[in-house]
């Protein structure tokens, strides 16, 4: 079990905190700017990570001085869906207290990066204004709900944005604690306020964090099956039937340790259209009473489920309902949509969609993304939806408002879909160095020069437009999904990454690690033959990453050696 100092655990600290105040307001308001080790804890619980900057770090050191000590907050939006008013907010509070960027998340969320601890309560204070929180965005708990972004005006689509929404909010932690610290409610010393309960949570919360992600077949843009509890709509002439439960997805592992692994869930049981809450709420019960609170390494839902098979974890589900389940019912093959450019909303008006770079809203010498976008927003009032592939929908436009907004953004130097080769199109990154303490190595920094050496690469081997989903992070715990693309790219030590090959594009099924300490300037040329073998070699229709999974790790492994021995001696 996690230490968190002098033989304290994560479990105790939350069994002890008062539904989540413990010793926060008395650390947020001393003098150190972090924050006590159990609170720094249980701050993740409000939306906060404590950090540092990781690129003043030595040079601070060198000179006796201190970190530099900063947080990320992060907003929960369910289904990443705003309003106009809220997303201008959010991006006024970034100039006032973080660091003048947002970043858009693959779980359709917010991050502000480089606020201070003296700069938290007004933060929040301004995101609670236009009726958004940070509660439960991290820690032990429920996070932020994902379903499949396109804003279309038909039934589909507009009850997965519901269930999202009525699902974060079901499964939203009681606690008067965050409006008692940071929106100066009633004083907290004396603990929780009487009658405070947490139905769901209890004193301990869940053994760790807990995703959940809405989909349907047709568009598993959020790859669905990632998440601890993936929920498949299932709809036969615009009609919803039901849901499939898949249960035990996760994506985060340790470098080294076997017992962790990336998994992609199980689809377990079918439920009817009004039962998606209960099971749901069977499904996190599930978890809290029975997952590992021992090793929070092996704390996930996935360990559960395979530790005791789907028959357990079906019978479970049924004795918390009360009735038994039918099993998973079929489903078609998935399929993930492009959302870039302009779409036919179906009601008349039109969605533009908007890549941003690995997420981040940010203004450059050569683009100015972060005041264009502004403009655009303030001026036309769209609906905002933030999509899992980390970039921007403005909806709700006329075709020739649409029009507009594209030629006002490229005229601040703004690529847009059609500009990028489709590897920078499908590309993911986390933002690794320098806000991330447990980056190993670049991720975000380092994505816009590595897609555009796969594409060169793809390019030389005669493939240019192929279609191919690449994701990098800066560690093996997964945020930028790796192991569910065409092509993973995992942070091992500084400038070396594992490579991992033989996903597939509509996120169905895990991909392998190829070699292990690969450098960064050796990524796109270790792959260049094996471009060059699936062009000469593929069949029909088939992705990069199901050629892979069709010759083996074997003879990809060969063929790299053939080129680059040195590559495969590593």
């Amino acid at each position: 079990m996690a230490k968190l100092g002098k033989g304290v655990t994560v479990e105790q600290v939350k069994h002890g905190s008062h539904h989540l105040r413990g010793g926060i307001a008395t650390s947020l308001a001393a003098a150190d700017a972090g924050f006590a080790p159990g609170d720094q804890a249980l701050i993740k619980f409000h939306g906060l990570y404590e950090g540092y900057d990781r690129d003043s770090a030595t040079a601070l050191k060198q000179r006796g001085e201190d970190k530099a000590h900063q947080f990320m907050a992060r907003v929960r939006i369910p289904g990443g869906r705003l309003t106009a008013a809220q997303y201008l907010e959010l991006d006024r509070l970034a100039d006032l207290y973080g660091n003048a960027t947002l970043r858009i998340t693959t779980r359709q969320a917010i991050q502000f990066h480089g606020v201070l601890k003296i700069e938290l309560k007004e933060l929040l204070a301004g995101i609670d204004s236009v009726l958004l929180t940070t509660l439960a965005a991290c820690g032990d708990v429920v996070r932020n709900v994902t379903t499949t972004p396109a804003p279309i005006a038909d039934g589909v689509h507009r009850r997965l944005a519901e269930d999202a929404r009525r699902l974060s909010s079901h499964f939203l932690p009681r606690t008067g604690a965050y409006r008692e610290i940071w929106l100066d409610g009633e004083p907290v010393a004396a603990g929780p306020a009487d009658g405070e309960e947490e139905p769901l949570y209890g004193a301990n919360y869940l053994p760790r964090k807990f995703k959940i992600g809405l989909a349907t077949p047709d568009d598993n843009s959020i790859d669905v099956l990632t998440n601890d509890l993936g929920i498949i709509a299932l709809f036969e002439g615009g009609q919803l039937t039901g849901y499939n439960l898949a249960l035990g997805g996760g994506l985060g592992m340790t470098h080294n340790k076997p017992k962790t692994y990336p998994r992609l869930a199980t689809p377990i049981v079918f439920v009817g259209a009004d039962g998606l809450i209960a099971a749901a709420d069977a499904v996190v019960r599930l978890q809290r009473d029975h997952g590992d609170r021992a090793d929070r390494k092996h704390a996930r839902l996935k360990y559960l489920v395979d530790d005791k098979g789907p028959a357990w974890i079906k019978a479970q589900l049924e004795s918390y309902l009360g009735h038994a389940l039918e099993p998973a019912r079929p489903m078609p093959r998935f399929r993930i949509v492009d959302h870039l450019g302009i779409h036919d909303q179906g009601d008349g008006k039109c969605y533009l969609g908007i890549p941003v770079p690995s997420g981040r809203v940010a203004d450059s010498a050569a683009a100015q993304l972060r005041a264009g976008l502004n403009a655009v927003i303030r001026h036309y009032a769209p609906s905002i939806v933030l999509t899992p592939w980390q970039d921007i929908i403005l909806a709700d436009l006329d075709r020739d408002a649409a029009v507009a907004v594209e030629a006002a953004l490229h005229a601040r130097g703004v690529r847009l879909a059609g500009d990028m080769t489709p590897v920078e199109r499908w590309s993911l990154a986390c933002p690794a160095l320098p806000t991330c303490g447990l980056a190993l190595t670049e991720a975000e920094r380092v994505r816009q020069p590595l897609m555009e050496q796969i594409a060169d690469a793809l390019a030389e081997a005669g493939i240019p437009d192929e279609l191919l989903s690449v994701r990098i992070t800066g560690c093996p715990n997964g945020c930028a999904r790796p192991y569910a693309g065409d092509i993973g790219i995992v942070g091992r030590m500084p400038g070396f990454y594992a490579l991992y090959v033989g996903g597939d594009f509509a996120g169905t099924r895990m991909n392998s690690q190829l070699l292990d300490k690969v450098a960064m300037g050796e990524i796109a040329v270790t792959l260049a033959p094996l471009f060059r073998l699936f062009a000469a070699e593929r069949i029909a229709e088939e992705g990069f990453g199901d050629f892979c999974h069709r010759v083996g790790l074997n003879r990809l492994r060969d063929e790299v050696a053939a080129a680059r021995p040195a590559a495969v001696a590593v």
